[in-house]
């Protein structure tokens, strides 16, 4: 057949009509428009239920014009797909607005001086102090946590992936799963107990006590759904080859899972670094610097949150303190996500051709 033929031969038709490529966008346009307009006529002064209206006129939107131009199949994949946008668009709302609350009312008092002073013979109405005493607290008891928790955690969860079997592999998974749903201030009254059967005074290594259990049902279940994601040809090759199981693992199966392990440890290290109820009942609080946690009261920075907020009513040196605090450790678990991800990528087996 000739080129020109080719040319002259006529499109399929098997497609039918689509929407352009923005028309979601155009969409979105017009149902803010509209739903600003009902607003205004409604007399609605939450711009949450103009949000909501906008929100409930593009999926209808979306449908209805998809429907009229391409075919009620093709509505419904757009209609999913707009429930989608919505409910991401919902879920990030809040944490934006929280993140931009916490940015604009702690760099009030966020300051090299704030972060390297405590609070010493500061009262909390007057203005002045820092968190250094709570950056030291939080981090010496966090890492205690962490040299607690994770070893325990993995290697419960190398006994499950790799030896459990039979009644007890099933009582400590679900011995696991309960830990996971815990509530902190459960840890922190276990812990509690201790101490008066001990007549012991609040020092910082019982807190951390708590903040290892409630870290070690979430390495376990991370460490638990990365090694199972190891390929079993791999423990078959190094097994035919002789070598023992437990080299295997340790040579083959770890180093395969090293960088997701890494990364659910760093997640719980940040879940457990925002605690704030085992940390009021086991360490107590102290406005000087304390840098032994084997002894005495210590501050951490979710408690030093929440006690200048109580005594700030509202306002104040104390307020603009919490605010600052509250910032410094929403940077803190940045920071540990973000290492997370870095030793996750770095680690990730290198795929080839």
């Amino acid at each position: 057949m000739s080129n020109a033929a080719v040319a002259d031969k006529p499109a399929s038709t098997l497609q039918g009509a689509t929407l352009p490529k923005w028309s979601p966008y155009a969409i979105a346009g017009g149902s803010i428009v509209l739903a600003v307009l009902i607003g205004l006529v409604a007399s609605l002064d939450s711009k949450i239920q103009w949000g909501l209206i906008a929100a409930i006129l593009f999926v209808a939107g979306t449908y209805v014009i998809a429907s009229r131009i391409e075919g009620t199949r093709q509505a419904k994949d757009r209609i999913a797909t707009s429930l989608v946008w919505v409910a991401f668009i919902l879920a990030v709302i809040p944490l934006v607005s929280l993140l931009w609350t916490t940015i604009s009312r702690g760099v009030k008092v966020l300051d090299i001086y704030f972060l390297t002073h405590s609070m010493g013979v500061v009262a909390d109405s007057e203005p002045g102090g820092g968190i250094y005493h709570a950056i030291i607290g939080s981090l010496e008891q966090v890492g205690l946590a962490t040299l607690i928790g994770a070893p325990i955690g993995v290697l419960t969860a190398i006994y499950l992936v790799e030896y459990g079997r039979g009644a007890l592999s099933k009582w400590v998974t679900f011995f696991v799963d309960v830990m996971t749903g815990i509530p902190s201030i459960v840890a922190g009254l276990f812990i509690l107990s201790l101490m008066l059967m001990w007549d012991m005074e609040p020092f910082g290594f019982a807190g951390s006590l708590a903040l290892a259990i409630l870290m070690m049902p979430v390495v376990v279940r991370s460490t638990e759904e990365m090694l199972k994601l190891v390929p079993n040809e791999l423990r078959e090759a190094s097994l035919a080859l002789g070598i023992p199981k437990w080299r295997t693992i340790l040579k083959v199966v770890l180093p395969t899972a090293i960088g997701g392990i890494t990364t659910g440890i760093m997640l719980s290290v940040a879940r457990i670094a925002g605690e704030t109820a085992p940390v009021l009942l086991l360490v107590f609080g102290n406005p000087f610097i304390n840098n032994d946690p084997f002894h005495g009261a210590q501050a951490s920075l979710p408690l030093y949150i929440y006690q200048q907020f109580a005594q700030s009513a509202g306002a104040g040196a104390a307020y603009d303190r919490a605010w600052a605090a509250s910032l410094t450790l929403i940077a803190f678990v940045m920071i540990l996500n973000l290492v997370a991800r870095g030793i996750a990528r770095w680690k990730a087996p290198k795929t080839g051709r």
